[in-house]
């Protein structure tokens, strides 16, 4: 079984780590005349409208992120204007600047938004059982196959319940081109980042909406690429969201799925290939359904931290009552990505709050319980009232901060942030780690994008809280083994997987 040969992951993460000595022996250049569009085009489908996104939930967006959805016992059906507004609160287009400078709703690696949003669907009100490609260029679905094929994404996913109950399923997948164009083979890693920050949204607006929403990433790869018709040596299937309840039953699958053949707008002029994420990718695939039913019942339970050794500073979150009640709506639209910090503090309170209230948990069939987690949160603390600057390790259960070591990190933040003095400036920032060796061991090759995607999503709502309190926030890459070294040695055994600034804006976010 390939997704247990996990010799692949570790080759391809030591493969694409960053280095003081990589970079500077780089050579690649970004070729401006060959850059990918940043939309998939489909040449010979119409559009179906939707609706515009004109409505609000009055969700306060700290209130959506705070914690897991509740399962569904009753029908909940959303309808073509909900599934715009999920759409568009997810990957939409909220910014026009300049022309043809476009702004989505979730942050992305270069802005090259490579994640792609499909739906499976039966009958709905207002739209026809069938597959849909949302474009968010004109806010239109393009219907790729006519009728109900809920059941090949059921049996794909081996009838996981929530899959076997909902209306709608999203499908996220990525295109390698898009965005290797700038980062190479490191893209992989961008996939499950990329695709979280889209997800952070889109479960968050699901909650507002109260639409049951459930992340699965257990599925027989090639089923789906071939219920979307991609080609897999350019875009898969990465993750699947169902969406709502229903007891309707869906037909079974077809006995043969006819392939489909629908012309695209290339994405440049020509592409180049990167084979170690494609090696990545198939060694992580799951080819049956058995296989996904094994991989399921790797899902992880949290594992207690060690004892505290070093001082343990209570967390103090805002009172429900002062918490901003800014809607999940506006601080999406205006959410954007810091390019510059102010030096100024932010309060102890403000971080408490971000952290307890985009820690809460993930719905996914990777964790077990709900409420598990891959990742951990390390911080470098450079200006939060209440705090001395240092090093800190975020203590989920304790709800505190454990105090590695104390003393001004500016310029190593910045250090490790691939010497961007975005880190330096921030009032902190916060690392995400994770002991790969016990999730491959649980979850096999495929482990490895569940912890990428996991941080994304993570680092998504990191940035939503952080803009409902009117600060700054932007995503960065790093230097892998400097980070580990860092934190260590109560790091020590982890790898780097992302990483989330947050401070004053030198800019501050308009409202929407």
């Amino acid at each position: 079984m390939p997704n247990q040969d996990t010799e692949k992951a570790w080759n391809y993460h030591l493969g694409t780590k960053h280095t003081y000595e990589s970079i500077r022996k780089s050579t690649h250049f970004l070729d401006w005349a060959n850059q990918p569009l940043p939309f998939k085009a489909y040449l010979d489908l119409p559009p179906i409208s939707l609706p515009p996104a004109a409505e609000r939930t009055g969700v306060p967006v700290l209130s959506a992120l705070a914690g897991l959805p509740e399962v569904s016992k009753v029908e909940k059906l959303p309808n073509l204007k909900n599934l715009a507004h999920l759409l568009f609160f997810s990957a939409g287009i909220t910014k026009r600047r300049r022309g043809e400078i476009l702004f989505r709703a979730a942050a992305c690696t270069g802005a090259l938004y490579e994640i792609e949003l499909y739906l499976v669907c039966g009958p709905l009100p207002n739209l026809p059982a069938g597959i849909y490609h949302f474009s968010p260029r004109d806010l239109a679905l393009r219907r790729l196959r006519e009728g109900d094929f809920s059941g090949v994404v059921i049996a794909a996913a081996a009838e996981e319940p929530s899959v076997l109950q909902a209306p709608v399923v999203v499908v996220s997948t990525g295109t390698y081109w898009r965005n290797a164009w700038k980062y190479q083979a490191r893209t992989y890693r961008h996939f499950g980042w990329d695709n979280g920050t889209i997800l952070a949204n889109l479960l968050a607006v699901a909650a507002g909406l109260k639409l049951p929403a459930r992340l699965v990433c257990g599925f027989a790869d090639e089923e789906v690429n071939a219920l979307l018709g991609l080609e897999a040596d350019r875009e898969v299937s990465l993750s699947l969201v169902a969406v709502g309840h229903t007891e309707f039953q869906p037909p079974a699958p077809p006995s043969e799925l006819l392939p489909l053949e629908l012309k695209t707008v290339p994405l440049s002029r020509t592409e180049v290939g990167y084979p170690a994420m494609r090696e990545l990718h198939a060694a992580s695939s799951l080819p049956t359904a058995e296989e996904v039913v094994a991989w399921r019942a790797g899902s992880i339970d949290s594992v207690p931290p060690p004892p505290p050794a070093g001082d343990l500073l209570p967390l103090c979150p805002l009172d429900e009552g002062q918490m901003p009640q800014d809607t999940l709506e506006d601080v999406i639209l205006r959410r954007g990505s810091s390019r510059r910090f102010l030096r100024e503090p932010i309060s102890l309170a403000q971080l408490s709050t971000i952290l307890e209230r985009s820690t809460g948990g993930i719905d996914a069939d990777f964790l077990a319980p709900s409420g598990a987690g891959l990742n951990e949160l390390y911080l470098i603390v450079n200006a939060v009232e209440g705090l001395k600057p240092g090093a800190y390790f975020y203590r989920a259960s304790d709800r505190a901060l454990e105090a590695l070591r104390y003393g001004d990190f500016r310029n190593r933040a910045a250090y490790l942030a691939l010497e961007q003095s975005l880190a330096g400036d921030a009032a902190v920032t916060v690392f995400f780690l994770a002991d790969l060796n016990r999730c491959l061991a649980r979850l096999g090759n495929r482990g490895y994008r569940a912890v990428q995607l996991e941080a994304g999503i993570l680092g998504g709502k990191l940035y939503l809280a952080a803009y409902a309190h009117r600060l700054g926030a932007t995503g960065l890459t790093f230097y892998d083994d400097d980070v580990i070294q860092f934190f260590s040695p109560h790091a020590a055994g982890k790898s780097a997987v992302f990483l989330v600034a947050i401070g004053q804006p030198a800019r501050r976010p308009a409202d929407a």
